[in-house]
């Protein structure tokens, strides 16, 4: 608790305008500055700590008896067959999860998600479902999926957001149960459910139970208490044969009310009709279902090469035919060419490239690689030791002393002599006498 109340202002970005209480080990309080943070808090949906969701909702000096016990979620629904697209059929779909509170649906703008979205109202003591079997009215089945928008971690048993699959109490309590059972020699019973239309109820067979009992998604009565009480008062005061008229009544009142989505919320379980929205993207999250994936995806995997393209023309060649170790070996000359050019494309702008093939569409080179044929160590040493004797022929046909040779670069012509017998010329000064001033 005690991370968990510094950590979260940071999570929502309001560093010092909020501050966490720690009420107990599980239920804390949060104060903010404005307004404006308290609503945007909320209107984030799930909130999650350590990847675990958390419930917040707004404080009240009198809390309800659900405080505490309902979070906002996004739901993609899944595998809805094409001619059921619509508001009504998304609607009646979100309810198998929770009690719906937005609908982001519109048929005029074009959708490129595989799914639709609802907003429901989820009871986090209950299981998520992941899936359903539904009843088309044509006679045909369809199983539809159901996707969790922010939710992360969940037990994998139970399908419950509040512990992990090693401490799940219905896994324990039941293996406890089972094992009791066994070893006493009695066989498992199943709890009765509660009975709601006594015998002494003015609607004992009029309403069956299904219609009046808990609905398991919304953990509320099919019919509200207020309307079954205004029922219950619409048949006492009727005497008689009228008594049997308003049971009929009321018998086809419900069943035509069912059928209705819309007023089966409104007008038996007093719940408000769900909002529609047309901006599809409102409060989109991330959904986290940690699936199972293969270690390699089929577009790495490694594809099988056959012969390569040059190798087959050569063989198809009449040329060559019954000389198969001519084909092999070019072959290898031109695979560890095509190597060495896709290698060499792989190193980046400043790097060096090897010359390959330019091959053309035909698959045919249609230019020559230019090979530089570098002599071998003892043939440069034959052809340096022979511009060696020729400078030697040049040095001694201009005069110059065998072995004063210098380098062709050093040889510098000037007015027909040497430069090296320039350098050794001897200049003497005529004696002239004194000048004629003197």
């Amino acid at each position: 608790m005690e991370e968990f109340i510094f950590q979260m202002p940071r999570k929502w970005q309001k560093q010092g305008r909020v501050r966490g209480i720690a009420l107990s080990q599980e239920r804390f309080q949060f104060i903010f500055d404005n307004e404006h943070d308290l609503v945007e808090v909320l209107e984030k949906g799930v909130h999650t700590f350590h990847e675990w969701a958390i419930v917040v909702e707004r404080w009240s000096e009198v809390p309800p008896p659900d405080s505490l016990q309902y979070i906002p979620i996004w739901v993609q629904i899944r595998n809805i067959p094409i001619n059921y697209q619509t508001q009504l059929a998304i609607e009646a779909l979100g309810d198998i999860v929770g009690k719906v509170i937005d609908v982001a649906f519109d048929p005029l703008k074009a959708r490129s998600n595989v799914y639709e979205r609802v907003k429901v109202r989820f009871d986090v003591s209950r299981p998520l479902r992941k899936e359903k079997v539904i009843d088309l009215p044509n006679g045909g089945k369809t199983k539809v999926f159901f996707n969790y928008e922010r939710i992360q971690k969940r037990c994998y048993t139970c399908q419950r957001l509040s512990h992990e699959q090693s401490v799940c109490p219905i896994t324990i309590q039941r293996s406890q149960v089972e094992a009791d059972s066994r070893r006493a020699g009695q066989s498992i019973m199943k709890k009765k459910s509660n009975v709601i239309l006594l015998e002494s109820d003015p609607l004992f067979g009029v309403l069956e139970e299904n219609q009046v009992g808990i609905n398991p998604n919304t953990s509320k009565p099919r019919i509200a208490p207020e309307v079954l009480e205004e029922m219950r008062q619409y048949l006492l005061v009727a005497p008689g044969e009228e008594r049997i008229i308003r049971e009929e009544r009321v018998k086809a009142s419900v069943r035509e009310v069912e059928n209705d989505p819309i007023l089966r919320k409104s007008a038996l379980s007093l719940d408000l009709v769900p909002a529609v929205t047309r901006d599809l993207q409102r409060g989109k999250g991330l959904v986290f279902d940690y699936p199972v994936e293969n270690s390699m995806s089929p577009l790495f995997e490694p594809r099988p090469q056959g012969e390569k393209l040059l190798a087959a023309s050569m063989r198809a060649n009449p040329a060559f035919e019954g000389r198969p170790e001519i084909i092999s070996t070019r072959v290898q000359q031109v695979g560890f060419s095509q190597s060495s050019a896709s290698s060499s494309s792989l190193s980046g702008s400043t790097g060096s490239r090897l010359k390959s093939f330019d091959l053309n569409l035909s698959g045919t080179s249609s230019k020559k690689t230019s090979i530089r044929k570098r002599p071998g160590k003892n043939m440069r040493k034959m052809n340096a030791n022979a511009c060696q004797e020729e400078n030697i022929q040049i040095s001694l046909k201009d005069g110059m002393i065998i072995g004063s040779v210098e380098k062709r670069k050093a040889v510098d012509q000037m007015g027909g002599v040497p430069k090296a017998a320039k350098q050794i010329t001897q200049k003497a000064v005529p004696k002239e006498g004194l000048s004629k001033d003197q």
